[in-house]
């Protein structure tokens, strides 16, 4: 994957909130996504699927249920580099209409 796929993979709002869920609690069931992040279930399958596909999260069953991670370190440093360096810079996309 380059790089410019990855940002693919990664630059949507839902999906982001989940990378930093999982940096956060390290490993979670869609339910605990659907709880904290107050969205449909099916959305939060949707977005999990995706960044499954990508090779960014890893899943693995516990009972009648899956338990999702980040696949890797690498990329979990990414997602938190990302979030730390976002606080950082006091304005960005000030216009709603530039992403």
């Amino acid at each position: 994957m380059n790089g410019l796929s990855l940002l693919k993979c990664i630059c949507d709002e839902t999906r982001f909130e989940i990378l930093e869920l999982l940096q956060k609690d390290s490993e979670l069931c869609v339910n605990d996504f659907v709880e904290k992040l107050k969205k449909d279930q099916p959305l939060i399958s949707h977005h999990l699927k995706t960044l499954r596909k990508c090779g960014i999260v890893k899943s693995r069953d516990e009972g009648k249920k899956a338990m999702y991670a980040i696949s890797n370190k690498q990329l979990s440093e990414l997602i938190s580099n990302v979030t730390k360096t976002s606080n950082k810079i006091p304005v960005l996309c000030s216009d709603n209409n530039c992403c």
